[in-house]
């Protein structure tokens, strides 16, 4: 039993060989065929008449409508002259054409006059820019010293001050220990309270000591009238 289905498969392992082989010729032999039909292929010379200008039907609906345009009748009468069949005239613009010619033309393409003057004016309006900020600067310039002078002054006044303030709170702070002792410690509320109270009979004192100036200032006689010159 095992032989015979040896040589059942042998059998079929052949005719499969034979099979591929028999394909392998049918198609080298198309091949052939076609290679022999391309080199074989001679086709007939397109006739073109190339010395005949083309002229689209402009009535016709196959016609492109860019083959319709003036753009195109102008390129046609260029290659061709009269033999385009167009009418010269009709390849100028019309007056409403020439006038937006016109008008396009002195827009991005101005004469040799209005260019000069166009120049001339902005170099005006660059000079008065120029001349303004020179002007503004040499002002600044020319103030610069009162203005470092004020400066200074300010905080000359500033440091008066700030003594002034450091000498007052120093002062009271002492008038506040001598009264409560000098073992109390400044953070102590009856401390804080102390030196309140004395800031604020400070400045009333100040502000009577102003009030009197002002009514000594007032009530003093004007300066006598200055002799005139003989």
């Amino acid at each position: 039993m095992a032989a015979s289905i040896v040589c059942g498969r042998t059998s079929m392992f052949f005719r499969s060989l034979n099979g591929i082989s028999c394909s392998k010729t049918l198609l080298s032999a198309n091949a052939q065929t076609l290679l022999l039909q391309t080199a074989s292929y001679n086709p007939r010379p397109l006739r073109l008449k190339l010395r005949e200008p083309y002229i689209p039907d402009r009535s016709s609906e196959k016609t492109p409508d860019w083959q319709k345009t003036p753009r195109y009748d102008r390129k046609l009468f260029g290659r061709y002259g009269s033999a385009s069949g167009i009418e010269p005239a009709s390849l100028w613009p019309n007056h409403e054409q020439l006038e937006r010619i016109i008008e396009e033309e002195n827009q991005w393409h101005p004469p040799l006059e209005v260019m000069l003057k166009n120049l001339q004016e902005k170099e005006q309006q660059d000079t008065e820019k120029r001349l303004a900020k020179e002007n503004l600067i040499a002002a600044n310039m020319a103030k610069m010293p009162k203005m470092i002078a004020d400066w200074r002054k300010e905080k000359r006044q500033t440091k008066t001050k700030m003594n002034e303030e450091k000498s007052r709170r120093s002062k009271l702070l002492a008038e506040a220990r001598q009264s409560l002792g000098q073992t109390l410690d400044p953070r102590n509320h009856k401390f804080l309270e102390m030196v309140a109270e004395l800031e604020k009979e400070e400045k009333k004192k100040q502000k009577l000591m102003k009030k009197k100036q002002k009514h000594e200032q007032a009530a003093a006689p004007p300066p006598p009238p200055a002799a005139a010159a003989p």
